[in-house]
């Protein structure tokens, strides 16, 4: 038997949600038949990384979350997320603790919605912490997901760095044209 490929599809960690409903990666993994979890492995104040300081637009201190998510109890995925100190220091966002329907809710009741992502995908090999943590062979190369979401103003309200075991990822995306 093989590894399951997990398909993955960014809609439903950045669209509005409302009061009450399931925490995304929960959802979809169910959805899918598995169990989906994290855990949270640090969260506060940090010195923003150069690429979250120019995708944020701080160059100081930013609000890390930063978690392991397991599909299934096997981890699938490495994600920092991370927040300016001016909508997310003093909130739960700076907390380790669980965010009851996650952070986009947590974002909305706040008053920061976001209307517009940019991401981008790469590939590259893992650091060795990261091919600890996702229990990867030194062969197996790493799938990068960078995404930013932006306020109707063009405000950055976050942003993502994602990493997930290449062989056990698909991205999926879905484009409505006006």
């Amino acid at each position: 038997m093989g590894e399951v490929v997990w398909v993955g599809s960014s809609t439903p960690y950045v669209r509005p949600r409302a009061d009450g409903e399931a925490e995304p990666w929960a959802e979809e993994a169910a959805a899918s038949g598995g169990k989906g979890t994290q855990r949270i492995t640090f969260a506060g104040e940090v010195s923003a990384p150069a690429v979250v300081a120019r995708l944020l637009g701080e160059d100081g201190a930013v609000v890390v979350r930063r978690r392991v998510m397991y599909l299934d109890d096997v981890p699938t995925e490495l994600t920092d997320t991370y927040y300016p100190t001016r909508i997310a220091s003093g909130t739960a966002l700076a907390r380790t603790g669980k965010i009851r329907g996650g952070a986009v809710i947590l974002l909305r009741q706040l008053g920061h919605v976001g209307r517009r992502v940019e991401e981008e995908v790469s590939a590259r090999m893992p650091t060795a912490e990261e091919r600890d943590a996702l229990g990867l062979a030194d062969t197996q190369p790493v799938l990068t997901l960078t995404r930013r979401t932006l306020d109707a103003d063009g405000r950055p309200l976050q942003v993502d760095l994602m990493v997930f075991p290449a062989h056990r990822q698909r991205l999926r995306y879905e484009m409505t044209l006006a």
